[in-house]
């Protein structure tokens, strides 16, 4: 062997040198380095440090390969690079490359250069993390060096080579969680120390969370970066990514991969993880979106910790300066003026929960809506059925609808909001234009409060489109929470119905709610359409009946109106008809009011009295010279304050008065004094005679009808019982009472008083003073019918002074009247109810009396002149009674005469009959 030729030794080549960053540390002895950016990613490159092993870090599982375990120190191994290396720049020499797997070894100088960098393989085996390779250098001088230090940190059992306690120093990974919901409530939004292991795309990242090491896959809330398509093998396809993705994931790496950053788990989507990475320069997605490599993504803004703001404020910023992803942004907004896109005004109409009429400082109505929300709708499996039944209402037959609009009414009508445009939607088919604003009251943003309710949902919108509302991330997180606790439209088990009756032109339909409303006294409305300055439409909410209604006691102008028919064109108005029509749509449209309704036109429209904040509606029509008196307010007791209403407007020339000329006052000619007396006379039984001489009839003709009302009322209350106590009286209530014979009877409860109610049996007239117990509600077959009992009193009579001489005049009375079938002729109406003359009913007409004459004549009663000329004949027949009464002084004429004319020394006063 000695004999064989060596080769020449050559002369060792000085080392090569090259420059980079460490972008990631795969273990204990490997490392990825990067260049430069030039224009894009810059190119990386394998480093394995020469002469050392490292121990191996634990596995998952994947394909046929099973879990394995770290290796004692492997992961401090790799921590110790972690930390003293990533994102550092480094000097590094290539030894030797292996051919068969291209696999580079080298050293590793911490550093910009070899001569004064710290060596990383000498520092790594002081620290007794790795172990020395004796094959592993070529050279002995450095072989030396590293077999000296592993030496020193074995004697003083540093790392790897401790004597105990090597398991310790073994993770527990969790590489798959179970439960990622348990997970995220288990931190409760708070931060978690981590370490991001992997990028898959700009918004997409694995890591360990710490100290427990669940490795997690987490998709940064708020945001999306362009992506990389994955193939059929499941890796990045170079020719399906998008633009920018290269650079958006290289500015996450560059400031995340195997950093320190602390993450805040907020929802789960797929199993996957949604949360907020937070670098130590702030949130990762608001520099994402700055530097222009991220949209903001409706689906996980809400979500987001702290807030929104601030990631629709970066892109924003990037979007004006059109960075990146921005390049060709065109902004859709509507480009208007200060003035033109903030304003304020009051809120004078809702309509359908997501529009309102605003009234400006000009006087001028704008109609504007909510911006991104949509209001209740009928789900799209009823809509294709043809669930639209006939006569359809979407404001009561739409689940929900009826309760926002209200909450919108309630809140918002007569009250000034502000005002900001957020966008304007082009008008599109047979849908106009749209102007679309958030509105604020107090403060208070309306769409996020009705949002928040569950009665209205928010519109998503294509990730590119601007058209939205300026404070959309609220109203996404209202919808979230209501969503969550099955507010209004999230509640799919318990829809709200609202059965309304309508009244409105159903004459049927009014005549049975008629005697309701009439009896309820003054009954609570709103006011759901303005058709002319005294025609409104009504909602009763006690009745949950819609009615037309027509305020009694004036003449209002009648306002333009389409012509009928559906012909084209317009039919014009009286002067100062619109003018009425918007001034009670302005004060009146939507507003809660009292109405008192006093009869109904043939029509099947309720004529009464209303009232707004307690002042009557009609009475302030005529002060505002909108309307005149009409000769039906006579008989109100409105009628003073209305005529000195319509004087001072006369006298003011004020509106409809304006050209108003007072006529002379002519002479009226007398009536012919021979004008017939018109009579009707209907048979009658009266039941119940008052104390005032007022008395109450049945019609013979209707006999029949009330027995067998009586007997099925009867019949129902027997047969279904009512809970005792059950019901509550209520003063103008009609319900079923006990009577003192034991029987059930309708009747209308006047006066509650503790325990006491006050009856009035509205079929018979009489009254008892009764209890609670033996009241009950009436069933609604039986409260329909009118009352069969009337009340009337004698016509051209008065009673007499004295309160004895009454009580006998009532005596008598009701001995000529008990138990006769009598006939009864309305003469005239009263102040307090129509007024009769009573014949007895025999079949000879000549032999029949006049009850009112024959106590005149017996001097029980007096007369009361009237100044009707169709009366003149019957008041002169019971004058010459009275006088024939006079003459025989019966009864209250026997001390004289009584009347006026007596002198004051025998102890009558004056008084007027």
């Amino acid at each position: 062997m000695s004999s064989q030729q060596q080769p020449a030794p050559q002369e060792k080549q000085p080392p090569q040198y090259f420059k980079g960053v460490v972008k990631l540390v795969l273990s204990g002895d490997s490392v990825i380095i990067r260049g430069q950016p030039k224009g894009g990613p810059p190119p990386e490159r394998q480093l394995n440090l020469s002469g050392i092993n490292a121990p191996r870090l634990g596995r998952r599982a994947g394909g046929s390969a099973e879990e394995t375990k770290d290796e004692p120190f492997a992961w401090d191994a790799r921590e110790y690079l972690r930390k003293k290396l990533v994102g550092k720049e480094v000097v590094f020499t290539i030894e030797y490359k292996v051919p068969s797997s291209g696999r580079e070894y080298g050293f590793l100088y911490l550093g910009k250069d070899a001569s004064s960098g710290e060596n990383v393989i000498e520092a790594l085996v002081s620290e007794g993390l790795v172990t020395v390779r004796q094959e592993g250098i070529r050279g002995s001088t450095e072989l030396a060096r590293l077999a000296e230090l592993e030496s020193a940190a074995k004697a003083a059992s540093k790392g790897k080579w401790a004597s105990s306690g090597l398991q310790e120093h073994v993770r527990d990974i969790k590489w798959v969680v179970e439960n990622p919901r348990q997970l995220v409530d288990k931190f409760k939004g708070k931060p978690v120390q981590a370490v991001v292991e992997h990028v898959r795309d700009g918004s997409t990242v694995r890591a360990f969370l710490l100290p427990d090491f669940y490795h997690i896959t987490l998709m940064v809330s708020g945001i999306r970066c362009p992506g990389f398509k994955l193939d059929s093998e499941g890796k990045p396809d170079p020719a399906a990514t998008e633009p920018l993705a290269e650079e958006a994931k290289f500015f996450s790496e560059t400031r995340l991969l195997q950093r320190d950053v602390q993450i805040v788990l907020e929802s789960v989507n797929n199993n996957n993880f949604v949360g907020s990475v937070i670098h130590p320069n702030g949130n990762i997605a608001e520099l994402l979106l700055r530097d222009g490599f991220a949209r903001c993504v409706d689906w996980s803004i809400a979500l987001v910790t702290g807030g929104a703001e601030k990631l629709r404020a970066a892109e924003k910023a990037a979007k004006e300066k059109k960075m990146r992803i921005w390049k060709d942004y065109v902004s859709s907004a509507p480009q208007l003026s200060a003035k033109e896109k903030q304003f304020n005004g009051k809120v004078v109409e809702i309509v359908n929960a997501d529009a309102i009429m605003v009234k400006l400082h000009d006087g001028t109505i704008r109609k504007i809506f909510l911006a991104s929300i949509r209001p209740p709708r009928l789900e799209e499996k009823a809509e294709e059925k043809g669930e639209k039944k006939k006569g359809f209402r979407p404001l009561y037959d739409i689940p929900w609808l009826y309760e926002a609009r209200e909450f919108l009414r309630k809140k918002l009508i007569d009250k000034r909001v502000d005002v900001t445009v957020d966008y304007v939607q082009p008008a599109s088919a047979n849908y106009p234009e749209k102007t679309c604003c958030t509105v604020l009251i107090g403060g208070v943003n309306v769409a996020e409060a009705l949002v928040s309710k569950g009665y209205a949902t928010v519109i998503r919108y294509r990730q590119d489109d601007d058209q939205r509302s300026s404070r959309y991330d609220e109203l996404l997180a209202a919808e979230m929470k209501a969503s969550k606790t099955s507010k209004g439209v999230h509640d799919k088990k318990e829809a709200p119905t609202h059965r309304v009756a309508d009244l409105s032109g159903d004459l049927a339909k009014s005549k049975q709610f008629l005697p309701f409303l009439q009896r309820a006294g003054r009954s609570e409305a709103v006011v759901e359409f303005v058709a002319s300055g005294s025609r409104l439409r009504l909602y009763i909410p006690r009745e949950t009946c819609l009615i037309t209604f027509l305020l009694a006691g004036i003449n209002c102008p009648r306002g333009t109106r389409p012509n009928l028919n559906g012909a084209p064109g317009v039919q014009d108005g009286e002067p100062f008809g619109d003018a009425a029509l918007q001034f009670t749509k302005e004060h009146c449209l939507q507003r809660e009011v009292e109405i008192e309704v006093e009869s109904m036109d043939k029509g099947g429209n309720f004529i009464g009295w209303l009232w707004l904040d307690n002042h009557n509606y009609s009475l302030k029509l005529v002060e505002e010279g909108l309307a005149s008196v009409h000769f039906t307010a006579e008989r109100s007791a409105h009628y003073r304050a209305m005529q000195i209403a319509e004087e001072n407007a006369k006298a003011k020339k004020f509106r409809i008065w304006a050209n108003y000329v007072e006529k002379e006052v002519k002479a009226v000619p007398e009536e012919d004094a021979g004008a017939e007396r018109k009579t009707n006379y209907q048979a009658i039984v009266i039941t119940e005679v008052t104390p005032e001489l007022r008395f109450y009839a049945q019609k013979v003709d209707q006999g029949q009808a009330l027995e067998q009302l009586m007997n099925q009322l009867r019949q129902e209350l027997n047969t279904n019982p009512p809970l005792a106590g059950a019901y509550v009286p209520k003063k103008g209530d009609v319900c079923a009472a006990k009577f003192s014979d034991g029987e059930w009877y309708r009747a209308r409860v006047e006066k509650v008083a503790g325990n006491q109610v006050h009856l009035l049996y509205i079929d018979y007239g009489n009254r008892e003073v009764s209890t609670a117990v033996k009241c009950v509600s009436i069933p609604a077959a039986y409260a329909g019918p009118a009352a069969f009992a009337h009340e009337y009193s004698l016509a051209c009579v008065a009673l007499p002074s004295d309160p004895e001489d009454i009580q006998e005049a009532v005596t008598a009375f009701g001995e000529d009247t008990n138990g006769r079938q009598l006939l009864l002729n309305v003469e005239y109406k009263g102040g307090n109810g129509d007024c009769a003359t009573l014949l007895t009913n025999e079949t000879d007409a000549a032999q029949r009396k006049d009850i009112a004459r024959e106590l005149i004549a017996d001097g029980l009663l007096c007369v009361e002149t009237r100044r009707e000329k169709r009366l003149v004949k019957l008041v002169n027949d019971y004058i010459a009674a009275q006088d024939s009464a006079k003459k025989r002084h019966l009864n209250i004429w026997r001390y004289g005469d009584i009347t006026e004319d007596d002198a004051n020394e025998f102890g009558v006063g004056k008084r007027k009959i």
